[in-house]
């Protein structure tokens, strides 16, 4: 790795009017990124990505344990990456189960997945849920980025105190928890997530804000000169990574721009915030440009990626799809509707294999953003059409900073808790996380030997 002639803080930022934007690891902060790194490795990054409703199990289940070969259709679009994954079966939600009352199987599903524990409610009061694994992350190591977590989410939330179903509404609209009883909404709006990441510093005055927004300035224009005295005081690599950051910052910051502008993001009758891309390819892709940025940063190192809430109705119009989600799930063996399902799973598929295609391309010191991560992409639900809660869809992508051997499916015994993945999870990260909700342990065989 070079060293340049100038050695900066990992924690640097370009600064102007009160706008601060955070930069991406750079060869001259390798002196002092050396004290934040952990285990040895670059800075470890963990997300949690969350698709609804169930999955066409059939067509995503490898058909042997092992190295992975050919994979499944809906797996397919993963080919590009498929030696840095892990697809894990037999997981199971226990407490999504519906053993007691709680808000309905799909809040349940959700609101379970990464506590581990139960949803019910007794008289309409007594509430028993625990902390998100993400949360249990951001408490004890998210306090070595400016954000200590980043929640995001691609269908406008609500929460217990602003829908009529109650704790039940906040259940199926909320993956984070902070407490029992307090979510952590995700953000579903590109123009707020763009600027809790790229936007006003505490000490922008709210007046210049609201004129930069009004004005569409970008927030470029605000650190110009700061970034110019940065340029010209390191070496040329860094310099090339210093343009080409900037200039997809400029990139996302346009395509935000551009769907305010769109009237047509605003359908009647669609569930969807302001702001957001009419089409949801490039509703996710905006989104999750904006997180694969947020770890280019260091910004934070632990997010969660609400896909949609469980029992969402969405269409997918792009793909030739009408109906809504959840109803097609519920189809009985009709074949045209389980092959409708199989597209939505698979478009999801896509657009997540795209953002670990980006993760990788990333490169940090000899590795790359995707090598320092994993990944979490799975559901509290298996089958949607009878709501079972066992043999769940899980992949961890990633290999956690040279820890995980990939390339792999793994079969496990049936009623191995999925919380079990998140306590080894966890504790890769340097959480002292001995068990998560209902976990038993450590799940095995992830590990290089």
């Amino acid at each position: 790795m070079i060293v340049t002639r100038k050695s900066l803080s990992r924690r640097t930022l370009l600064r102007g009017m009160g706008v601060a934007l955070s930069l991406p690891v750079l060869d001259c902060m390798s002196p002092a990124f050396a004290a934040s790194r952990i285990l040895g490795g670059n800075p470890l990054r963990v997300a949690w990505f969350y698709v609804p409703n169930g999955i066409d199990m059939l067509h995503w289940t490898p058909g042997e344990e092992g190295a992975l070969g050919e994979l499944p259709s809906i797996l397919a679009p993963l080919e590009p990456v498929k030696k840095d994954l892990l697809i894990l079966s037999n997981l199971t939600s226990n407490w999504s189960r519906p053993l007691l009352d709680g808000g309905g199987d799909h809040a349940r599903a959700m609101a379970a997945y990464l506590t581990g524990m139960h949803v019910y409610k007794t008289s309409g009061a007594d509430i028993k849920l625990g902390i998100s694994a993400d949360q249990v992350a951001a408490t004890a190591v998210g306090g070595a980025t400016r954000l200590p977590s980043l929640e995001i989410g691609l269908e406008e939330t609500r929460q217990a105190g602003n829908c009529d179903s109650g704790y039940s509404c906040a259940y199926g609209y909320n993956m984070a928890w902070r407490t029992e009883s307090q979510p952590l909404p995700p953000i579903s709006d590109p123009r707020q997530l763009f600027e809790r990441l790229f936007g006003a510093d505490v000490a922008e005055p709210p007046a210049v804000h609201s004129r930069r927004l009004a004005l569409r300035e970008s927030i470029l224009d605000q650190v110009a000169g700061d970034a110019k005295r940065l340029q010209v005081s390191v070496g040329p690599d860094d310099r090339r990574k210093l343009d080409d950051y900037l200039t997809s910052v400029r990139e996302i910051e346009l395509q935000v721009q551009r769907t305010e502008n769109d009237q047509s993001a605003n359908v009647p009758g669609m569930e969807k915030p302001y702001g957001a891309p009419p089409e949801f390819p490039d509703y996710f892709g905006l989104m999750s440009d904006i997180l694969v940025a947020a770890f280019r940063t260091d910004s934070t190192r632990i997010a969660t990626f609400m896909v949609g809430r469980e029992g969402s109705t969405r269409a997918y119009p792009e793909i030739g799809v009408s109906d809504g989600h959840h109803p097609l799930t519920h189809h009985q063996g009709n074949e045209a509707m389980i092959e409708k399902v199989r597209m939505i799973n698979s478009l999801h598929m896509k657009l997540f294999a795209e953002f670990l295609v980006k993760l990788k391309s990333q490169k940090e010191g000899d590795s790359n953003l995707l090598d320092q991560s994993m990944i979490v992409y799975g559901s509290g639900i298996s089958d949607g059409n009878t709501h079972t809660h066992d043999q769940l869809p899980a992949i961890l992508a990633g290999r956690g900073g040279n820890f995980l051997s990939t390339g792999r499916h793994i079969l496990y015994q049936r009623e191995t808790p999925v919380t079990n993945l998140f306590v080894t999870m966890l504790q890769r990260m340097g959480v002292q996380a001995e068990h998560l909700g209902d976990s038993t342990g450590k799940l095995a065989g992830l590990c290089l030997s």
